[in-house]
């Protein structure tokens, strides 16, 4: 299942083919830090290609760390045209992509590349597509798995989590967090550190990768790989800035997007995950790795409950095809390679 950007597209770049239309800008809003190889290599990366496609005709403005809107708001703020672009994470908007956010639900994805293809494909077969009507979809991908990881505190069994308070990345995440005995505290990425350090918090949940992209690696001392969740990250465009375009910039947008930008994603974020576990490990961090959780007689019960009440809690709600929606991940799962190498 592997996509890459067209030959012809790549050839057009080359050329600098201008199109007929004139030049745009394009505002981009996103909370990952400016010097983070996730802005730079991701995002600041497909806004340089959809320049080149586009002969200059299109450019992007970038604007990282929250400096357009804060993370809880980015998405509503391109619904309304603050910004034409925002990349955000699912968790910060509670139970408004209820769906998209069953690919965080333990057991569903392993890595990032083949989270990122799950949630991708189920879109592209249209289980997700109401969730995001007000908006164009440029793409979707997910980080790895999120871990546990506190300062002065050893976990090794749920019981260790009991009364710590432990960031969570979303509503689905901080439910599974309860049932293991933690105080959830909700809070944008980018206040985590201040927090960690000042003792608002005793730990917190974050895939390697954003470890190393915030620096929480030098505050926390000990680490669980107890994957129990994963987090869904969406990129979006305002729809009247995408229609107002040519349908050469429209085509040229559509083709750095989708399933090809969702594998860059994925392997931009695989790559980051080995690299913030290194991290964590020169700087003298305990790591332990719970192999099995769903398996293991201290993880599993916590982990399935949660994944059963949160189905519950969507059908709830009226929305009958949940588990239809699970199950499609499921099979995704198989499908989906966890290293796209």
């Amino acid at each position: 299942m592997k996509h890459t950007i067209s030959k012809s597209l790549l050839a057009a770049c080359a050329a600098g083919l201008v199109f007929s239309a004139h030049a745009d800008t394009l505002r981009m809003s996103h909370f990952w830090p400016a010097n983070s190889d996730v802005n730079k290599e991701i995002f600041e990366a497909w806004a340089k290609h959809v320049e080149e496609a586009t002969g200059g005709e299109l450019t992007i403005e970038n604007y990282p760390s929250q400096t357009l809107s804060r993370s809880e708001q980015a998405y509503q703020g391109t619904v309304n045209g603050i910004s034409d672009i925002a990349i955000t994470m699912q968790g910060y908007t509670a139970g408004r992509f209820p769906l998209s956010e069953i690919v965080q639900l333990p057991g569903v994805s392993t890595s990032a590349p083949q989270g990122g293809c799950i949630l991708q494909t189920l879109y592209d077969e249209g289980h997700l597509a109401d969730e995001y009507d007000d908006v164009k979809v440029l793409y979707l991908f997910t980080t790895g798995p999120a871990y546990l990881h506190t300062r002065g505190h050893a976990i090794e069994t749920p019981d260790d989590l009991r009364g710590l308070r432990i960031r969570r990345p979303s509503d689905v995440a901080g439910e599974i967090l309860e049932r293991l005995g933690a105080n959830p505290v909700g809070m944008p990425a980018p206040d985590i550190y201040t927090s960690l350090q000042r003792g608002v918090m005793d730990g917190l949940s974050f895939p390697w990768q954003a470890m190393k992209t915030f620096g929480i690696n030098e505050l926390a001392d000990h680490h669980l790989e107890v994957p129990y969740y994963t987090g869904v990250a969406v990129a979006v465009m305002n729809r009247e800035s995408y229609e107002r375009l040519s349908p050469e910039q429209q085509a040229a947008i559509d083709e750095v997007s989708g399933m090809a930008w969702t594998q860059r994603a994925g392997e931009v974020y695989a790559r980051l995950d080995g690299e913030g576990r290194e991290e964590a490990e020169a700087q003298g961090g305990t790591i332990n790795t719970v192999e099995d959780p769903l398996g293991d007689p201290d993880w599993s019960g916590p982990l399935n409950e949660g994944t059963e009440a949160y189905l519950v809690r969507l059908e709830e709600r009226g929305i009958d095809n949940a588990r239809e929606v699970y199950e499609r991940a499921l099979e995704l799962r198989d499908e989906c390679p966890v290293d796209p190498s």
